[in-house]
C-alpha cells in the first residue's frame, strides 16, 4: 500500500488519500545486523522524515497502530540541511533516550544512562556544505561492538558508543521507516551490507 520499486530505488510514500497509520516501516527479513558495515543513498522530500532502524526490533503486541512498528536505534532521514533536524543523527525509535547523538557530535552514553560529549566533528557550515537538498545523498553506518558511527558522502558526521546496561543494541533487525504525519516520500537505492567478524 504505501511501498513500491520505481527505476531502481525502493520508494514509500503516503498522501493525504492514503496516509500511514502510525510510524511504518518496510522490514528486511534477510538476516539481522549485529556488526555490520551498511550503504545506501537516499533523497526525500522536505514535507516530513523517514529514517534507517538498525539492531531494532518489530512490536507486535500492546498499543500498535499497524503490524510493522520497529523500534531500536534510528539513522534519520531528511531533507534539510541546518542543524540539528538533519539527516543522520541517532534516535532511539520508540525508546526513552530520543536524539542520542546529534550530527557533529561524539558522545558515549554511559552505563549510568547519562550522555556525555567528548568532542565535535563538524559545525553547521560544514552540514550545510555536505549534504545535498532535493538530491541523494549517500550514507554509510558502522556498528562494530557498542560504537556506531555515521557517515554522509563520505565524511563522518557522528560517533557513539552505548554503555547503556540495558539499552545498548547489539543485533537487531533492518528497516526503512515512513513517518506518520504529513504526505511524503522517502527513496532508497544502491543498498550494501556486509557483516563484520569479531
Amino acid at each position: 500500500r504505501l511501498w513500491s520499486v520505481q527505476d531502481g530505488a525502493i520508494r514509500g510514500e503516503t498522501t493525504a488519500e492514503n496516509p500511514a497509520r502510525g510510524n511504518t516501516f518496510l522490514i528486511w527479513k534477510g538476516g539481522v545486523t549485529k556488526d555490520f558495515r551498511l550503504s545506501l543513498s537516499f533523497r526525500c522530500t522536505a514535507a516530513n522524515n523517514s529514517g534507517i532502524q538498525y539492531r531494532s526490533e518489530q512490536i507486535t503486541e500492546g498499543r500498535v497502530r499497524n503490524p510493522w512498528v520497529v523500534h531500536g536505534y534510528q539513522h534519520e532521514i531528511r531533507n534539510e540541511n541546518k542543524l540539528p533536524s538533519v539527516a543522520g543523527f541517532l534516535y532511539e525509535e520508540g525508546g526513552k533516550r530520543g536524539r542520542m547523538c546529534l550530527v557533529g557530535e561524539q558522545v558515549i552514553w554511559g552505563e549510568d544512562g547519562k550522555k556525555t560529549i567528548t568532542g565535535t566533528l563538524l559545525d553547521a557550515a560544514d552540514y550545510q556544505k555536505l549534504f545535498k537538498l532535493d538530491d541523494w545523498n549517500d550514507v554509510v553506518i558502522v556498528a562494530r561492538g557498542n560504537r556506531l558511527q555515521h557517515y554522509l558522502n563520505n565524511t563522518l558526521i557522528l560517533d557513539c558508543t552505548d554503555n547503556h546496561p540495558q539499552r545498548a543494541r547489539r543485533q537487531g533487525i533492518l528497516a526503512f521507516q515512513l513517518h506518520a504525519g504529513k504526505p511524503m516520500w522517502a527513496e532508497f537505492k544502491n543498498i550494501h551490507i556486509q557483516h563484520i567478524s569479531e
